[in-house]
């Protein structure tokens, strides 16, 4: 019997589904055209979004965030970034438009034809009707409903919009989902949206209060409106003070903290700056300290847009809790403003409007805090408590340092020649010339302050101390001086800063046959877990991100030993003890000055190795501010760990890289609001989290097994274990009075993941490359008199991991180890670091009394000589 379809457009009957679809495709075109503009308008973003196949997770970014990041270091300053060409707005890239956009209406009629059955002409329209696709009943209940919003419909909607969004699904890989689903549950009406794009648009309209996101114009420059992209400040906070496990360590009070009967300095909350703010407030209040972190990144690898993030979290935060994500929120973007040509982009007049422009937004964002002076009232645990907003610290590099406090980036001091997009600068001074900095004592600096700076703006002498011609937003703000509130940051100031200097001046004193030997040096560096081995040496150190900036300084002190002089070691081990004792938790008042101490012997032999091969003779503000700022910030701040930027450059790939990505690149401050938005949402729903057990033992690699006294066929890097491996299996047997080995089973792994997850390995190749772990094994105290150690420690090198099974006892877990021992018990110690040899003594130990792995580097240029590595931090 033959069929007719009937189009759900017009009045024509087709004889063939074939024909029936195409001709649907067309009549739907032709509704689409029909539409409103505005309404085409969102329909071509959305089918640009729809046919994006992107699926991003931690992974896929490895390699795109090692590019990123090295373009990010080099950005130029705020002030540069704060505005490009008119003509560059206009770029929003290709957008083809594909038959993809009606690709998920084929695959509803399909399966809404496939249970077909033979009915009459007359019953036709009927039946269509009938058959539309299941998921439309719901969300068409949904989307015809005017009741607020602020729950998912049911379970199987939020864990399906959970999973999309968690995994940053696309639309078409999340509409196969839904297909999947449809096909398969046989419900009569599906529990999931029609498509994610209409799951989303779900998401948007839930009334959630605390994740309000809006927008404000800021501006109307060049017939143009500029808007600032924000999240209300006082919802931001709420956020923080609803997550229940950053309320279990909150922080209300000064606290006078005594270490060891010394005054000590840890968190923000017992440094001299709470103190005092506490103090100007009534005692039944609390400080709630406010911490600002803003950056410029690019958002896409070839750097040619930017966005300007700006973040904010709570010094009442212990700093180990501070420094995960979910303690920090997103508060907006900047505005990027649009010079029409070049000869406005570098006027005077131009550059102030930036700069008055990124204050009104400051003033914009962080007003609402500060209206009402009788402080504010937050809700902690169902009780009220009375807060004094304080803005205690802003972090950032030393552009964006400079465009907080205006003044000058690079005028009022010298740089040096490479290098110059990472110079970074925190504290500005006043009387101190760029000629004077290296000579400098600090009893002569006049530091910056609201008074000095307000009198020189006033007065229009603003130029000689390097202040821009603009009212800063911050000299009305009580409780804070801007220009030591813009602290300095260890990342971009160590790491990115004065090591970069150090090794750069270490490569200009080297000849190229020993940059040569320093690169190869560097390359045959053993592995050890969570270090970068840079397997061809430094091939462009101006690409290298902060991290491998400080894998470096693990293991240089061993790259240019015997190299050139004694001293030239000691520069590096000198940088090494003060940039360790920099992570200190806790400072006691004798630490800062073993501190300070630390930092004068590097900052003297830095001198006296580099200063001629620096352009600027050593005065540049980084060398300076390091010496005389540092110790003094701690005091005031606390220690240095509570404000670098090196756990907040990663919310860029959260706030800006990801959901980039996932954008159709129009509009991109609010297509990006929307998505951090939901992914928000879906954080509220998840209220447990999976934790790791911590597992006793787990093998990998299974290399070999067999039965004790078969002949394995063993690789020629396994023969020295092997060739010891009865013997010293004889001797374990023996200690434990084991007479018979009878169907005795041995199984040789290589590796092996430890309670501590330290995965401990013993294999001829991983990724290429052989890698035998060296381990560090507590002595008795019975055998601490029968040999020499390093405070009760001895060092070993594991030549087999094996698993040795026993009829009628429990497995024994063993690794067969080779011994080193001390090179000379004259001089034990070199760099502060054991010098070994190995020893032709084996045995087999227990894996449980292993007490960690040890990097040990071999002494090159020697033989048998090996450095056990205590630079690793």
């Amino acid at each position: 019997m033959s069929v007719n379809f009937k189009c759900l457009y017009c009045d024509r009957y087709l004889s063939s589904r074939n024909a029936y679809s195409q001709h649907v495709k067309y009549c739907n075109e032709l509704k689409e055209l029909n539409t409103s503009t505005e309404e085409s308008n969102n329909d071509i973003s959305d089918t640009v979004s729809s046919i994006n196949e992107m699926s991003l997770d931690s992974d896929d970014f490895s390699q795109i965030e090692e590019l990123q990041s090295i373009r990010e270091e080099n950005l130029p300053p705020v002030s540069e970034i704060s505005y490009q060409y008119e003509s560059d707005s206009n770029y929003a890239g290709d957008v083809s438009l594909r038959s993809e956009e009606f690709e998920n209406f084929d695959e509803i009629l399909s399966e809404s034809l496939q249970n077909y059955t033979e009915k009459s002409d007359t019953n036709m329209s009927n039946t269509l009707q009938e058959l539309e696709p299941k998921s439309l009943t719901l969300q068409d209940n949904i989307e015809e409903s005017e009741v607020e919003i602020k729950e998912f419909p049911n379970e199987a909607y939020a864990d399906l919009m959970t999973l999309v969004t968690k995994h940053n699904l696309s639309n078409k890989a999340g509409n196969s989902i839904i297909k999947f689903f449809n096909r398969h549950s046989d419900l009569f009406q599906s529990p999931l949206p029609k498509n994610i794009e209409t799951g989303r648009k779900f998401m948007d309209k839930m009334n959630i209060s605390q994740l309000f996101y809006s927008k404000h114009c800021i501006l109307v420059h060049n017939n143009r409106e500029y808007f600032i992209n924000y999240r209300p400040i006082k919802n931001c906070i709420e956020i923080l003070l609803s997550n229940s496990e950053i309320l279990q360590h909150f922080i209300f009070k000064y606290e006078n903290k005594k270490h060891q009967g010394e005054k000590s300095y840890a968190e923000q909350n017992s440094g001299n700056w709470w103190k005092y703010a506490e103090a100007s407030i009534p005692s039944s209040a609390c400080i709630l300290s406010l911490i600002l972190y803003s950056d410029a990144t690019t958002t896409d690898t070839l750097g040619k847009s930017s966005l300007h993030p700006i973040y904010i979290s709570l010094g009442n935060i212990p700093t180990w809790r501070r420094n995960k994500e979910d303690a920090k929120q997103l508060l907006g973007y900047f505005l990027i403003l649009f010079a029409k040509n070049e000869k406005e982009k570098t006027s005077p007049e131009f550059k102030k409007l930036v700069h008055e422009t990124f204050h009104k937004s400051l003033k914009f964002l962080l007003d609402p805090l500060f209206e009402n002076e009788n402080g504010i009232d937050y809700k902690i645990n169902n009780r009220i408590i009375w807060f004094f907003p304080k803005i205690s610290t802003i972090i950032g590099d030393w552009p964006e340092a400079c465009t907080y406090s205006l003044t000058y980036i690079r005028k009022f001091f010298m740089l040096e020649v490479f290098g110059t997009n990472n110079l970074r600068k925190y504290y500005v001074y006043v009387g101190v010339q760029k000629n004077d900095l290296i000579d400098t004592m600090q009893d002569q600096i006049i530091l910056r302050n609201h008074e000095n700076m307000m009198e020189h703006f006033n007065n229009n002498t603003g130029h000689s101390v390097s202040l821009e011609p603009v009212e800063n937003y911050f000299w009305n703000i009580p409780n804070l001086n801007i220009y030591a509130a813009t602290v300095l940051d260890r990342m971009h100031h160590l790491d990115l800063g004065l090591y970069h200097y150090q090794i750069e001046f270490t490569k200009g004193i080297l000849g190229r046959s020993s940059i040569d030997k320093m690169n190869e040096r560097i390359g045959a560096i053993p592995r050890y877990p969570g270090l970068k081995i840079f397997s061809k040496g430094l091939q462009s150190i101006a690409r290298l991100t902060a991290s491998e900036h400080r894998d470096l300084m693990k293991v240089m002190v061993f790259v240019v030993d015997g190299l050139l002089s004694d001293d030239f070691s000691e520069v590096y081990v000198k940088w090494n003890e003060m940039y360790i004792l920099s992570r200190l938790e806790i400072f006691k008042e004798s630490d800062l000055e073993k501190f300070q101490k630390a930092i004068n012997e590097w900052a003297d032999l830095f001198v006296i190795l580099f200063r001629k091969k620096s352009d600027s003779k050593m005065k540049f503000p980084k060398f300076h501010s390091w010496i005389f700022h540092i110790v003094d910030t701690i005091r005031e701040y606390g220690a240095i760990n509570g404000y670098t930027t090196e756990t907040y450059e990663s919310l860029h790939k959260s706030y800006v890289k990801t959901p980039y990505r996932l954008s159709n690149k129009k509009g991109i401050e609010e297509q990006i609001m929307k998505t951090i938005r939901r992914k928000a949402i879906i954080k509220r729903r998840v209220t447990e989290e999976l934790h790791k057990t911590l597992t006793a033992l787990i093998y990998t690699s299974k290399l070999f097994e067999f039965k004790l006294l078969e002949n394995p066929d063993l690789t020629e890097n396994m023969i020295k274990g092997f060739a010891k491996f009865l013997e010293c299996l004889d001797l374990f047997f023996d200690m434990l009075d084991i007479i018979s080995a009878e169907d005795c089973r041995i199984k040789i792994f290589g590796s092996v993941t430890l309670k501590n997850i330290n995965i401990l390995r013993a294999t001829n190749k991983f990724q290429n490359r052989p890698w035998f772990s060296n381990i560090a094994i507590a002595m008795d105290d019975a055998e601490l008199f029968e040999y020499q150690s390093d405070n009760g420690t001895c060092y070993a090198q594991t030549l087999l991991i094996t698993e040795v099974i026993l009829p009628n006892k429990s497995p024994f877990h063993l690794a067969l180890v080779q011994w080193y021992d001390f090179k000379s018990k004259k001089t034990p110690f070199v760099y502060d670091c054991p010098l070994l040899k190995l020893v032709e003594i084996y045995n087999f130990i227990e894996i449980e009394a292993i007490e960690e792995i040890v990097h040990i580097v071999p002494r090159f240029d020697t033989k048998d000589e090996y450095f056990v590595n205590k630079f690793i931090f």
